[in-house]
């Protein structure tokens, strides 16, 4: 079923361009649409200083999607072929977030339909480049700096990213070309494996490549943090050995806590952790479900972070929820072929709940302050919780940016 559409007020991004005329009109979601049920216990003092830890400290999402989905699931691929991605900015001002680890979706078939292409991938940075650079208050974060006096100046930073490097075939180069555009942060690999290794959904996992090698040097040469949420497992740990800097896991959880490929075993967030990385966890529908929590909401995704905490050490998680403004499931079933997820997900014979949203994690606009909430409600200190909203990432990119 459609979502509530956007407003006109809603579609900020391209105010040099006009809709319909410039590019197709596809008709977004409402970002204001599906609030979560879930509030945090809290009295008038917790509440209180659940805002004062958002205000005072550098909160970082590890990965999120702050894009306004099509209303109608159905035009996803044809909302890609626009290669306009609309961003909810007003809804990002008022959710508490310093930066915002923005991987860009339009990679999935921006230019073809298959998607992952060279052209996919750089049309999708331009476009999103442009517009950013039209609108007040944003920044494109190349620096450590750059979030930090985001955070002075209240204005947000995003940070550039991608989930694969497939886009840039066996070119080392093409690494070079997207630092230059921005790009800090480069998934290795996506769910079917590439020129540098092995993904998710793969029966046989043939690890990091000789040419993945090689990609991982250049990142590291030219200070480009490594992500391998997507990688397989040999792919994570083959990576870690051969980085030079720590590397990071951006939107994942534990699969102690749920068992299904998407979810990376001990042995993995263990090794992350020694090299000094840090874990961000996933929320995105049906991903971090927990035995104890069959229903994915928010207790569920946290029972994934208390569970790395104490495996990796605080100082090594932070939170990458990987939302959308808009039916996040609808996205799944329309983009589910191209991205593998029934085989990332499949849990076997355990039985859990399908769940129309993930209560209190539904959206980039609500997720950190819902996070702040339940750590305070749960006891956490002002230090941790001020380490795993953003501390940690903070200190991983000063040991890997230039």
């Amino acid at each position: 079923m459609p979502s509530p559409v956007a407003r006109p007020s809603d579609y900020e991004s391209f105010p040099y361009a006009e809709r319909g005329v410039d590019f197709p009109a596809v008709e977004l979601s409402a970002p204001s649409y599906r609030r979560s049920t879930y509030a945090a216990t809290l009295d008038e003092e917790q509440a209180a200083r659940v805002e004062r830890l958002l205000a005072e400290n550098v909160i970082i999402s590890f990965h999120d999607h702050p894009q306004l989905l099509p209303a109608d699931p159905a035009e996803t691929f044809a909302y890609l072929r626009t290669k306009h991605e609309f961003t909810a900015f007003a809804e990002l001002r008022g959710a508490g977030l310093t930066a915002v680890f923005d991987n860009l979706f339009g990679a999935l078939g921006a230019t073809t339909p298959s998607g992952w292409k060279w052209d996919d991938l750089t049309t999708t940075l331009g476009m999103r480049l442009a517009d950013l650079a039209h609108q007040d208050g944003v920044v494109v974060a190349r620096t450590v700096r750059d979030i930090i006096d985001a955070k002075r100046d209240g204005h947000i930073a995003f940070v550039m990213g991608t989930e694969s490097a497939g886009a840039i075939e066996n070119e080392l180069d093409r690494i070079d070309v997207l630092y230059g555009f921005g790009t800090r942060q480069m998934g290795l690999v996506y769910a079917d494996s590439n020129a540098l290794g092995s993904g998710q959904k793969e029966p046989r996992d043939a690890g990091l490549t000789t040419f993945g090698r090689r990609a991982v040097e250049r990142m590291n040469a030219l200070g480009i943090l490594i992500d391998v949420s997507h990688a397989s497992d040999r792919t994570s740990l083959d990576a870690i050995e051969a980085s030079s800097k720590p590397i990071a896991i951006t939107h994942a959880g534990a699969r102690a806590v749920w068992p299904t490929p998407r979810m990376k075993p001990d042995d993995v967030l263990k090794a992350c952790a020694e090299r000094g990385g840090v874990l961000g966890i996933e929320a995105a529908p049906h991903t971090t479900v927990s035995h104890d929590h069959t229903t994915h909401t928010i207790e569920s995704v946290m029972d994934h972070f208390e569970y790395a905490v104490e495996l990796m050490g605080i100082e090594h998680v932070a939170f990458g929820p990987d939302g959308f403004y808009g039916d996040h499931v609808g996205f799944h079933h329309a983009t589910g072929a191209n991205l593998g997820l029934a085989a990332m997900t499949n849990a076997g014979d355990l039985k859990y709940d399908r769940v129309a949203h993930v209560d209190g994690m539904e959206n980039p606009s609500e997720n950190f302050r819902n996070v702040a909430g339940w750590l305070v409600e749960h006891g956490y200190s002002d230090s941790d919780i001020e380490a795993v909203l953003g501390g940690n990432i903070l200190r991983l990119l000063k040991e890997v940016w230039r």
